[in-house]
């Protein structure tokens, strides 16, 4: 058998579910920092204003694609 009391074991017990508490907020603080589109757009501003314009030339060449009969 352990020799461990059960006072012991709740005490190792409350100290794991505070790390694990304290592991979960630091993973969810990193996640919104990631996940921020401010973030992301200061970051990435070339690309996403590059994905933006050919997005807007596909778009506008399929729909006027669509009004013009040849």
């Amino acid at each position: 058998m352990n020799s461990f009391s059960a006072d012991d074991l709740e005490n190792k017990a409350a100290e794991q579910r505070r790390r694990i508490d304290t592991s979960v907020n630091e993973l969810t603080e990193t996640l919104k920092e990631k996940v921020n589109l401010n973030n992301l757009a200061r970051e990435h501003l070339v690309p996403m204003a590059a994905a933006g314009a050919v997005l807007g030339l596909v778009l506008g060449y399929n729909v006027t694609g669509i009004f013009v009969h040849r």
